[in-house]
């Protein structure tokens, strides 16, 4: 689009600031997002309901406990984030939903649909469910697409696998799905094969084959792991829009914690295969009550505030999900840790109006201006005995 600004005789600024002017108005006349405000509420019909999740993995050194106790309930046009670092079992948990993981592995619990518990149900049944009724959109779409086959294809192969219609009807819906997601001249692109889009494209591809049979859950891990932000923007805006479209419900998994923020209506944050805050988005964020998510948010780069210092992180690696160390995991890396933090695991606590935690320690987080100052070098730390006094920065 070529912009021509009026011209201004009165001197260089008035242009200047005519030309700014028309650039910001055709900016918003080109692309207005689409955030979650604009997006349809949930609705109170219950989708999915996951109580009491866990997954272990039998090996040679031992059994890894990669899934413990994850529970939460999904209802329709409802987005829920879960967010933790790599090795939390935040895929694992999705994989034992769909019904994907090895044959090793011991998964106990309930995942309920519709009243239909997923993990008592047959092979075939699962089948029929998966891609139909709760689909997915993997991390690397280059590794889920297949490279010999055209998209259209590939496509047209989700919908056939559940209906029984014409391939010609089969490859009109594909074609009615890459414009939904926006992929332009869809038509020719279902000829296309992987490797000649763009990784942008491939994950609309994605998307499009996991809303082809209108689901009524969409299971999205890590959508945008290696794309650029704008194209993530992109992807995450596409997301909201197909999502009311077929009105169905997202379980968004990532580690990224800006997306969750313009992503999710609720937030589960999972710490060694177990969650160890639950709430309402905002409440996570601006209220966080597990010393975990604060040290998630306070390492996040920042434009405001003291763009002097350095960045907080959270000291340390997460322990080993086969011998996990007494107590509560994250006690080795807290500073709020005490005795009795290094004895007994704490239970996921009702804080009240939605908001859920798991920590010895919340109320002095409760009790801090700013949560993630207790990650800060110069912060003090409470000592075993818990009778130490907060920093400056924690009060």
């Amino acid at each position: 689009m070529t912009i021509n600004p009026p011209l201004d005789t009165s001197g260089t600024l008035n242009t200047a600031s005519a030309a700014v002017d028309a650039v910001s108005e055709a900016a918003e006349e080109v692309h207005t997002a689409y955030s979650l405000s604009d997006a349809k509420p949930p609705l109170d019909e219950e989708i999915l309901k996951v109580e009491n999740l866990t997954v272990e993995f039998p090996t040679d050194d031992g059994v890894v406990r990669a899934v413990r106790g994850v529970s939460y309930t999904l209802h329709a046009r409802e987005v829920l984030g879960i967010v933790g670092e790599s090795g939390s079992g935040k895929s694992v948990s999705s994989m034992a939903v769909m019904g994907l993981l090895p044959k090793s592995a011991r998964v106990r619990g309930s995942v309920t649909y519709r009243g239909e518990d997923l993990l008592t149900m047959r092979p075939g049944q699962q089948r029929a469910l998966r891609g139909e009724k709760i689909a997915m959109i993997f991390q690397d779409p280059m590794t889920s697409l297949n490279p010999v086959h055209a998209i259209g294809d590939q496509l047209a192969e989700a919908v056939l696998a559940h209906h029984l219609v014409p391939r010609r009807e089969a490859l009109a819906r594909a074609k009615e799905m890459l414009d939904l997601v926006g992929i332009p001249q869809a038509d020719k692109r279902l000829r296309a094969y992987p490797h000649e889009f763009s990784g942008g494209m491939r994950q609309r591809v994605m998307i499009a084959m996991a809303i082809i049979n209108n689901p009524d859950v969409i299971i999205a891990d890590e959508p945008t792991t290696a794309l650029d932000v704008t194209v993530q923007a992109q992807i995450l805006e596409k997301l909201l829009e197909v999502k009311d479209a077929v009105n169905a419900a997202i379980l968004m998994i990532t580690h990224d914690l800006g997306v969750i923020a313009g992503m999710a209506h609720k937030t589960l944050v999972m710490y060694a295969g177990k969650p160890v805050e639950v709430g309402h988005t905002d409440q996570v964020f601006y209220e966080p009550r597990m010393p975990y998510t604060a040290g998630l948010l306070g390492s996040i780069p920042s434009l405001e505030g003291d763009t002097e210092g350095r960045l907080r992180p959270i000291n340390g690696t997460p322990p080993s999900l086969i011998s996990l160390p007494r107590g509560c995991p994250f006690s080795p890396r807290c500073p709020l840790a005490t005795d009795v933090c290094r004895e007994s695991e704490p239970a996921l606590d009702d804080l009240g109006e939605g908001h859920w935690a798991a920590c010895h320690h919340s109320d002095k987080l409760a009790e801090a201006e700013d949560p993630t100052a207790f990650f800060h070098p110069d912060a003090q730390t409470v000592p075993s005995d818990g009778t130490g006094t907060e920093s400056e920065e924690g009060r």
